[in-house]
């Protein structure tokens, strides 16, 4: 893969993150704390944490093809140091109360489940498209084979 198309994917990849980060939030602020009010600066916490999660995203950038037990490896390691980006924010932040645990797990489970989310949805993604241009490859061969009067198998 080219350099360029992996930083594009990963570019989507951070917006993806800012949407799936909002709600998390939402969801964890409400749950927690929903007597909590924040200023607008608050806006900018989930682009913030979405680009200090696509960072750690670059351990999986190959030129070549990985194998899949490398891949699985590179995706594990991924979201380890996603995990420990996000707990190092969190405890660096007086805004969170990392002295709860249940705010800790929260934030960990959250964490996973959105990294599951967003691996889901970019596979989603690449299938559709996998599956487009299949129908297009299908569709040349048959044109193909009439153009030059043999059978298409």
């Amino acid at each position: 893969m080219s350099i360029r198309l992996f930083i594009l994917q990963k570019l989507s990849l951070f917006f993806m993150l800012s949407t799936l980060i909002t709600v998390a939030v939402s969801v964890i602020g409400t749950a927690l704390d929903p007597g909590a009010r924040f200023g607008y600066d608050a806006l900018l916490s989930p682009l913030f944490y979405a680009a200090c999660c696509v960072i750690p995203t670059f351990v999986t950038y190959s030129r070549r093809e990985l194998t899949p037990k490398e891949l699985v490896g590179r995706m594990v390691l991924e979201w380890i140091l996603i995990e420990a980006v996000v707990l190092y924010i969190a405890y660096s932040s007086p805004m969170i109360d990392t002295g709860r645990i249940s705010v800790v797990l929260t934030l960990a489970v959250s964490v996973f489940v959105i990294y599951l989310l967003s691996r889901l949805i970019s596979w989603l993604q690449d299938s559709a498209e996998a599956r487009k241009l299949n129908d297009e490859l299908i569709r040349f061969q048959k044109e193909s084979g009439k153009e030059s009067g043999g059978q298409v198998r």
